[in-house]
């Protein structure tokens, strides 16, 4: 399972990161591509980027007050959030492989959680509202302007695919690296170094994008379907969730990545990945169920 999702996000960061030329060449692809935006967290300012991002073009269109930008992405978004849901985290987005591949590397002690975890998974969600939606709306400039603060301040895609690619390759651009740019990369390093002990924790604890999208798990056709009848609560797909979630009873909990890894584990059968509607016995109880963040 987890080779043919590596291979998909390969694919994906390919499609959305082939302009090789713009590499060379230092310049940003300019192509009709350009608007449109896929899925994943992609930073529009690499210069390999043939496509936009949904969250930085959130931002750009709320900042700009462009009502018609708006409502494309909005519905984008909700397209890719009720279609799909967390889905595009753990089979689409190119940052999520990167934090994926780090964290195989055979360093340190493998954490399952972090101190303080409630309150760390509430931190998408303070971004998505405050840097990502309030402050580009009511944060102006003297011409009554926004700028999309997650991107500028924050978002480690963007350091590394956007900032971190041009000071490599434009020696000319160096000397005008400010203290933002350290600041942002001082964020990435650190972010980097996490993910070589925890799983993905830009995606547990800050993406705001994830945030949206695990809002839609609940109406994704693909979805995790449990058999109660099935079930001898043996704890393995438990043990085997890398989000470190309860998939038996909760399926469509906001934080599950659609990874599969609990199905594949289940000795019974339990757990299937699928996009068929859940049987009457499958679906999750609602009383009872074990929260995401328990």
């Amino acid at each position: 399972m987890d080779k043919r999702r590596h291979l998909l996000q390969a694919c994906f960061a390919a499609l959305s990161n082939g302009y090789l030329y713009g590499l060379a060449r230092n310049r940003l692809f300019t192509g009709w591509s350009k608007r449109l935006c896929l899925p994943g967290l992609n930073c529009y300012a690499c210069p390999l980027a043939t496509t936009a991002c949904p969250l930085g073009s959130l931002q750009a269109s709320l900042a700009t007050r462009d009502l018609g930008s708006f409502f494309y992405v909005a519905g984008l978004l909700a397209l890719f959030g009720s279609v799909l849901g967390r889905f595009v985290c753990g089979w689409l987005c190119p940052f999520g492989l990167l934090q994926e591949l780090l964290h195989k590397i055979p360093f340190g002690p493998k954490l399952r959680r972090l101190p303080g975890e409630k309150v760390l998974r509430g931190m998408k969600f303070v971004l998505l509202g405050g840097l990502c939606v309030l402050f580009p709306l009511f944060a102006l400039d003297a011409f009554g302007f926004g700028k999309d603060w997650f991107c500028a301040y924050v978002c480690p895609a963007g350091t590394l695919e956007g900032g971190l690619l041009f000071a490599i390759w434009n020696e000319g651009l160096r000397p005008m690296l400010s203290w933002l740019f350290a600041w942002k990369l001082l964020l990435l390093v650190a972010l980097l170094l996490l993910c070589l002990v925890v799983y993905r924790p830009f995606c547990r604890y800050f993406c705001p994008l994830g945030a949206l999208y695990g809002m839609g798990n609940h109406l994704s056709p693909v979805r995790l379907c449990w058999d109660e009848q099935k079930c001898i609560h043996c704890g393995r797909c438990h043990v085997a969730c890398p989000m470190d979630l309860n998939p038996a009873g909760s399926g469509q909990m906001s934080l599950c990545i659609r990874c599969g890894r609990c199905a594949a584990i289940c000795p019974e059968g339990a757990l299937r990945l699928t996009t068929r509607r859940c049987s009457v016995v499958s679906e999750p109880p609602v009383r009872g169920v074990p929260s995401e963040d328990s």
